[in-house]
């Protein structure tokens, strides 16, 4: 895809309803639009652009949209997340977690044996999946469940346990079996950008000229190269790569130009939670304390376009979520 028209001026609330167009057929509405140097209003966007960018996506993995973003709860099957809350083989604790996670409000699960934190060793599958399936089983059992992983055999073990989705931060890149076991499978799948496949070596990757632009360039191959491969859009979610290979003023500026991924026609996700840049930010080095820059940053991707949040603190966003919710109808929440 070339020539990108980019939402501008978004708005939202009662108030503006029937104001510019409505993004991805959601709450939020954009009154302008960019093109290269050149800025036009919503109303002026053509074809087939408009479509895209209005169209909602099918609801990704078959979930109901509750009227606010999916919540997506980070079950961390590890010894050395960044965020410390890696439970390492205590898979009871791991289970209980999301147990609590769900009872807050998760509508997804998201279980994890490897971590993929900048700098991190590689884990072989072997392990990955002895970490990680008794964990899926058991959570499969009260919530949709995805499997975070770069490897095929843990995808494919995964799903035999109960795990509905694929959520890989290499986009099928890192495993040359992993699109085959997604297409096979039908799986829903997470595709996210970083610029390596390797969370060894991204970091040093960090610099573009247009960070958004290239970002969503990236996505657009690999959305193209699944559909290829059988793979609809309806099936895949799009992830910007939020502290993947980008350095502080890129990840502000993929969250701030998040609407620019609504012309993929696919479901956008954000993931932000915890993550080294808000500490930087807010002045917080431990990032088991982030919360509050956590939330921000959350509310600020609902109100760009995320139509899925993947986060630490579920019972926290949710809750904000219920705020932002009730502002974008005007309508006061039950109970």
């Amino acid at each position: 895809m070339t020539d990108w028209i980019e939402p501008l001026g978004l708005v939202t609330g009662p108030a503006v309803s029937n104001s510019g167009l409505p993004l991805q057929g959601g709450p939020l509405r954009f009154l302008l639009a960019r093109k290269g140097d050149r800025t036009m209003p919503a109303e002026a966007v053509p074809e087939p652009w408009r479509s895209r960018l209005i169209t909602r996506p099918a609801p990704f993995a078959d979930l109901p949209g509750p009227g606010r973003p999916l919540v997506m709860g980070i079950v961390n099957v590890t010894p050395d997340s960044f965020s410390g809350d890696g439970l390492a083989a205590d898979q009871s604790r791991a289970i209980a977690q999301g147990e609590a996670m769900r009872a807050a409000g998760a509508d997804i699960l998201d279980v994890g044996g490897e971590s993929t934190r900048p700098g991190a060793d590689p884990v072989p599958p072997e392990e990955e999946i002895h970490r990680i399936l008794p964990v899926v089983r058991a959570l499969a059992r009260i919530a949709p469940i995805s499997i975070d992983t770069r490897n095929a055999a843990t995808m494919a073990a995964a799903l035999a346990a109960g795990a509905r989705i694929v959520n890989d931060v290499t986009s099928l890149r890192h495993d040359p079996a992993a699109l085959r076991v997604v297409a096979e499978s039908r799986a829903p799948v997470i595709l996210m950008h970083m610029p390596t496949t390797d969370p060894r070596t991204m970091q040093a990757h960090a610099g573009y000229r247009d960070v958004a632009l290239e970002v969503a360039g990236f996505l657009a191959a690999r959305v193209e190269a699944l559909e290829a491969a059988g793979i609809p859009r309806s099936r895949i979610a799009v992830d910007p790569g939020i502290g993947f290979g980008k350095t502080l003023p890129e990840n502000l500026e993929l969250v701030d130009r998040l609407p620019l991924l609504a012309g993929l026609g696919c479901t956008i996700l954000l993931g932000a939670s915890r993550k080294g840049f808000l500490g930087r930010i807010a002045g917080i080095p431990e990032a088991g304390r982030r919360l509050a820059p956590s939330l921000a940053i959350a509310l600020a991707g609902a109100g760009r376009g995320a139509a899925i949040l993947r986060v630490h603190d579920v019972a926290e966003t949710v809750q904000a979520l219920r705020l932002w919710q009730a502002m974008q109808s005007g309508d006061m929440p039950p109970g």
